[in-house]
């Protein structure tokens, strides 16, 4: 058993000396490339969210056909949602195009490291943006339906419920409800959009670090 143990690690040393040997800048090449090709997927997947929000702009909104007391502080906030969402998400757009831009440049691996470290942290802010703006967003929608709905018309359409007050209550519930079903589907859809991308580059960090070594 033995003999044949020493015969294989000797063919197996054999065999080491025709195979290929990478260079540290072989290796660092191979994992820039890889780096710069994920955040440029990042940049591409912002835009397409931007051109979907822009889309989903041209919606009806009911908010833009309220009156009475209240109703222009809802299109008011619907409109300071909009704007501030385009002008959120072509901010991070540019940062991301940014992150691109400089890793394509980068020249050590220790920088490339910094580099994929602060684009993490980008998608992260940008990831935590969007759960924040969708969830204001909720709370508006459910502000509209609460205070443009009458209390007797809540009573006819919420079956079982013996007051205005619990239909009120029953209407809270089923929108805080539908608003965590929901936001829990937008966070599992960014977390693997947005995580694969993200493994990907924490696998290069690692790559990189052993290289520093």
């Amino acid at each position: 058993m033995m003999d044949e143990l020493e015969l294989l690690k000797k063919d197996w040393q054999k065999q080491e000396h025709t195979l290929p040997k990478l260079s540290y800048d072989q290796i660092y090449k191979m994992i820039w490339k890889k780096s710069s090709s994920i955040v440029k997927w990042i940049f591409y997947i912002s835009i397409v969210e931007f051109l979907f929000w822009i889309a989903m702009s041209f919606l009806p909104v009911s908010g833009k056909d309220l009156s009475g007391t209240g109703a222009d502080f809802i299109k008011m906030t619907e409109n300071i949602l909009t704007v501030a969402s385009f002008v959120i998400i072509i901010y991070f757009m540019f940062q991301f195009y940014q992150n691109y831009k400089r890793i394509s440049v980068t020249d050590s691996a220790r920088d490339l490291m910094k580099k994929i470290i602060k684009t993490r942290k980008t998608v992260m802010r940008y990831v935590w943006f969007n759960l924040g703006l969708f969830a204001i967003t909720m709370i508006v929608i459910l502000l509209e339906v609460l205070l443009f709905n009458p209390p007797e018309a809540l009573t006819q359409r919420i079956s079982g419920a013996d007051s205005a007050l619990m239909a009120w209550g029953v209407l809270v519930v089923i929108f805080a409800a539908t608003i965590a079903f929901v936001g829990l589907l937008l966070w599992l859809f960014y977390r693997l959009l947005y995580g694969i991308l993200l493994k990907r580059l924490n696998l290069n960090y690692k790559e990189l670090k052993k290289l520093e070594v």
